[in-house]
């Protein structure tokens, strides 16, 4: 629109004018609209006589201009308006609070998948770091799901507090989340609140002084005043309509098109100058038809929120700041440009449709989560192990539900009551489950406390030949006993432990003691083991005979070595065959000697389960001995006609009489044995 305007000197030549050629114009320092320039040329031009049958005349024409505006809108139907009315109830929304549209800019998350601690920290920031009016939308949407989420956690203690025995009228259930978040929201509410209000006083002020504005460009059409004097104050009318502020979104419709209607009357009213006016409607009508070619690029525009955004801004412009264009053009644009709208509105549906069929996607992803939910649920739990793994899997699982993204509104809440009940199915069976293994573990317990007070009777008993055995099998059946309440298995254990270790740090205090008796038997069986060795016969067989079982008495006194040093005996039975090897001493007699050791050391053990194992091997050896005996002679049944001086047969005999020797010697050593 062009910016001249006549100065105050040209304003007074033009009172004795009646018209002044366009190129005449002069620059004021005031910069108007080509509109209002244009009011101001032909006000000035034509002093106005306007009689009130031609004040009526124009205003009805001004009247069916400003119908003729929006033609599609009385012409076609509702449906095909839809779109027209979308796009006018999001202009109202934003024009209530003038930088509404900043809201857009902010990311709208994908809360669904958040945590509540997640939920809790986007709330904290949103409220901290942006103003109020542009977050309702991510609020409201946060505190669903942070809601959803924490009524999900309650329900599930309700269900614990029910299984361990309360009742649901002492049921109470919070957590520092929901304070923390509870907080955080009265903060955004108590905000919004006094935002929202301070608002409210201002908008219904802006709407009174817009309709009293309104009221007074009614009454300038008709009045007496000349065009100058009616211009002016038509121009200050108009900045004061700019400066007005927003009005309730529910009056912006009414308010701006009964605005535009009565500006449009007083602008036929003005009988503007012919020239003047069809410039001013050329230029409207190229400002309008750059508005309808960005329509329709916004059209292919793939970014469809980007684009709905940037038309409602067109739409704005088209009906705030551009003038009318001549009536001929004026339906034909706003079809282009309704279409161009109508155009983008269907993109936007069918971006929504394409939404819908992700939400689609998402719905048979969660419909498997909840079945693959209910498939553990109908399975029974039959041990800890078990349980631990399956919470593990739902818990897994829930997590892939809230990250699968939304699902179609339709079946929102179906499919979120779907997955609750399966999810409250398994923990109900996980509570059963550890309800009844928690009465076992008080049977545990029962049964692990009789132990105790056993360990705790017995931990100063003197008897440990006795006690010893208790105590060991106690421990073991310690071992088999299942787990007890965790309250009480410290304690518990504690107990025993402390019983059981005061007793085997007294047995094995005694035990040291005497083990250092048996250490110094070793270190002098040593001596004597070395002395043996080097002990040389005179070849007396008598005093030789005297002198090795002189050796053999002396340690047989020494007495008993520790266990894992009997080795030691071996060896001095080794040096015993060496010196008897030297005698002419009967094999039985020299093993009997020998033995006399053997059955000292079972004596001294006192431990009755190794003699009737020695017991046990001696008649092994007598039944396996008198075997290969009769084995042997049914063997000289086939030499019955040969010579015993038959180097075959006389081995024979030998092995029958060396066996005999042993049968006798095994007998010898069961008899001792049985002595004991």
């Amino acid at each position: 629109m062009s910016d001249k305007e006549k100065s105050p000197s040209q304003e007074e030549n033009t009172k004795e004018q009646t018209s002044l050629p366009a190129n005449e114009e002069a620059k004021t320092p005031e910069t108007h609209s080509e509109v209002e320039q244009s009011m101001i040329d032909e006000s000035q031009k034509e002093p106005s006589n306007t009689t009130n049958e031609e004040l009526n005349s124009t205003s009805e024409e001004a009247e069916d201009e400003a119908k003729a505006q929006e033609p599609s809108a009385e012409k076609a139907s509702n449906e095909d308006n839809a779109h027209q009315d979308e796009l006018d109830d999001a202009i109202a929304e934003d024009s209530e609070d003038e930088d509404a549209h900043e809201r857009h800019g902010i990311e709208m998350k994908d809360y669904h998948a958040m945590s509540m601690p997640e939920l809790v920290r986007e709330l904290s920031s949103l409220v901290k770091n942006e103003r109020v009016q542009h977050i309702r939308d991510h609020v409201q949407e946060i505190k669903t799901e942070f809601d959803a989420k924490f009524e999900e956690e309650m329900e599930q203690k309700k269900e614990d507090f029910l299984e361990e025995g309360g009742n649901i009228i002492d049921f109470h259930y919070s957590s520092p989340i929901k304070k923390e978040f509870n907080s955080i929201y009265f903060d955004y509410k108590e905000k919004r609140n006094n935002h929202y209000q301070q608002l409210k006083n201002n908008l219904q002020k802006n709407l009174e002084e817009r309709l009293a504005i309104i009221e007074e460009l009614k009454g300038m059409i008709g009045a007496g005043a000349d065009m100058g004097a009616n211009f002016s104050q038509f121009k200050e009318l108009q900045e004061r309509w700019k400066k007005a502020g927003p009005v309730p979104r529910e009056q912006y419709k009414m308010v701006w098109n009964t605005y535009h209607h009565h500006v449009e009357n007083f602008y036929d009213f003005l009988h503007l100058d012919r020239e003047f006016r069809d410039m001013d409607f050329k230029h409207n009508l190229e400002q309008k038809l750059k508005m309808i070619a960005r329509a329709e690029e916004l059209a292919e525009e793939t970014n469809i929120n980007r684009a709905f955004r940037e038309l409602q801004m067109l739409h704005k412009m088209w009906k705030e700041d551009v003038g009318p264009v001549a009536k001929e053009y004026r339906e034909d644009i706003w079809e282009k440009f309704s279409e161009a709208t109508k155009k983008i509105h269907e993109n936007r549906q069918a971006h929504f449709a394409d939404l819908d069929k992700v939400k689609e996607k998402n719905l048979e992803v969660k419909q498997q989560i909840i079945n693959d939910i209910k498939e553990i649920a109908d399975k029974d739990i039959t041990s800890h192990n078990q349980a631990q793994q399956q919470i593990k899997k739902i818990e897994a699982l829930r997590d892939q539900f809230f990250k699968a993204g939304k699902v179609p509104l339709k079946v929102n809440e179906e499919t979120w009551q779907a997955f609750k009940e399966n999810v409250r199915t398994f923990n109900r069976k996980k509570n059963a489950y550890y309800k009844n293994l928690k009465k076992e573990q008080y049977k545990n317990l029962e049964k692990k406390l009789e132990l105790v007070e056993i360990a705790e009777d017995n931990k100063n008993n003197e008897d440990f030949k006795a006690t010893t055995p208790i105590m060991k099998k106690i421990q073991s059946n310690w071992k088999q006993i299942g787990h007890v309440p965790r309250k009480d298995s410290d304690k518990i254990w504690k107990r025993f432990k402390d019983a059981c270790n005061h007793y085997f740090d007294r047995l094995h205090a005694v035990r040291n003691e005497e083990n250092k008796e048996e250490n110094e038997a070793f270190d002098k069986k040593k001596e004597l083991l070395d002395a043996a060795k080097s002990l040389e016969l005179q070849g007396n067989p008598e005093e030789d005979l005297k002198l090795i079982k002189a050796k053999i008495a002396e340690w047989k006194e020494v007495g008993r070595v520790p266990y894992n040093k009997r080795y030691i005996e071996g060896k001095f039975n080794k040096v015993l065959d060496q010196l008897f090897s030297q005698l002419d001493i009967g094999r039985k007699e020299a093993e009997m000697m020998k033995y006399e050791n053997r059955v000292q050391a079972l004596d001294e053990a006192d431990d009755s389960r190794q003699i009737e194992r020695e017991e046990s091997f001696l008649r092994k050896k007598i039944s396996e001995t008198k075997a290969e005996i009769t084995q042997l002679e049914n063997n000289m049944q086939f030499f019955s006609n040969v010579d015993e001086s038959n180097p075959m047969v006389r081995d024979v005999l030998k092995n029958i009489e060396r066996h005999k020797v042993q049968l006798e010697t095994w007998k010898a050593k069961l008899k001792k044995v049985r002595s004991l």
